[in-house]
């Protein structure tokens, strides 16, 4: 009898919990719909093509910028992938310091690093070059600049009081679209648990979308990060903040992503489909940017940060199950008009080429 007592508290315990729970995400994602709506979100400057770096820098001196913090990764940086900036600003007399410290998931350990290395070079501008963490952890550390303040006390929602280091961005995947989103996730050094911090002020004031430096990408990667890009644009055309704007960025990415991924997968070196396949990861960013993710991302960032695997790869495990329950709950249209639609069985395909 008493054993049973303490089950029934428990089971009531939790319950209570999880309602609580559930009452706080709902307000929180009734916030960021206010805020998506009532505080502009700007869209940085798009640089797209083979001279896209070399237009970026030069943005970024015509601002008034003398020297850049490169945030960076040990193995890009290896492979000389900066190079293609770093030899631009040499040419133009622009002082610069790399910090390739940055790791998968990067922790608030290696944000601090990054900071700490920028006040001490007296940057006064930041470029990430790479992929989603990359841009993130850069992200972190231009907000934490700008404020002068630790990484920790911008987690949450509108937790800045000034603008961000101005931040541009190189990116070497076509993945996250980190660099068009407000937001930024970075992993508890101890838990491994991701913290994440949103504010319009984080949005890079520039990107360049180069298919040169993305033609070296492994095809696992190519995979990994195209299913993000598929994932980030099929959970903001779901999602109940999506708007007419968003439905458009969204169906263009997914459009490009079923096209251009099985192309950029086979051959690496075919720099129409990188480049797509780079301005559909940005428009996916635009998308979920307003109509924001849902159980995908929700499931898969736990994934990663527990078992390190990859965030497409964990996206791509959750994304078949997800759909299934969202097919038959979503309340758009195309997605009641057959038992199992066309789309979904490209999903699937799609799916089954790049595994």
């Amino acid at each position: 009898m008493k054993t049973q007592n303490s089950i029934t508290k428990l089971v009531k315990n939790n319950s209570l919990q999880h309602a609580g729970y559930l009452v706080v995400a709902k307000t929180r994602a009734k916030v960021l719909k206010a805020v998506s709506y009532v505080i502009p979100i700007r869209r940085p400057m798009l640089f797209v093509g083979e001279t896209a770096c070399d237009e970026l820098c030069d943005m970024l001196i015509n601002e008034g910028n003398t020297n850049v913090f490169i945030v960076t990764d040990t193995v890009l940086n290896k492979l000389g992938i900066p190079a293609k900036v770093t030899d631009y600003l040499d040419a133009k007399n622009i002082s610069y310091h790399i910090y390739d410290g940055i790791t998968p998931d990067p922790t608030f350990k290696v944000v601090e690093e990054g900071l700490r290395q920028s006040i001490e070079a007296n940057c006064d501008s930041i470029i990430a070059i790479g992929g989603g963490s990359v841009i993130d952890a850069a992200k972190m550390i231009a907000m934490s600049q700008g404020n002068k303040c630790k990484p920790k006390q911008l987690i949450g929602i509108l937790k800045a009081r000034k603008p961000a280091t101005p931040l541009y961005c190189v990116p070497t995947t076509a993945g996250t679209g980190s660099e068009a989103t407000l937001g930024a996730v970075v992993s508890d050094d101890k838990t491994h648990q991701k913290a994440l911090s949103i504010d319009p002020r984080m949005v890079p004031l520039a990107a360049a979308i180069d298919p040169v430096i993305m033609k070296g990408m492994p095809a696992h990667i190519t995979a990994d990060t195209g299913i993000d890009v598929l994932t980030h644009a099929l959970e903001a055309w779901m999602s109940a903040n999506a708007s007419v704007e968003t439905d458009y960025y969204a169906a263009s990415a997914v459009k490009s992503v079923m096209h251009y991924l099985p192309l950029a997968y086979k051959d690496g070196g075919n720099l129409k489909a990188r480049e797509e396949m780079g301005i559909a990861a940005h428009y996916g960013g635009i998308a979920f940017n307003k109509a924001g993710l849902g159980y995908v991302h929700a499931i898969a960032h736990q994934l990663g940060a527990y078992y390190s695997i990859p965030h497409g790869r964990a996206n791509a495990i959750v994304l078949p199950y997800v759909l299934d329950v969202n097919r038959k709950a979503s309340k758009k249209d195309w997605l009641h008009w057959r038992k199992e639609p066309v789309w979904y069985r490209m999903v699937k395909q799609l799916m089954a080429i790049v595994r």
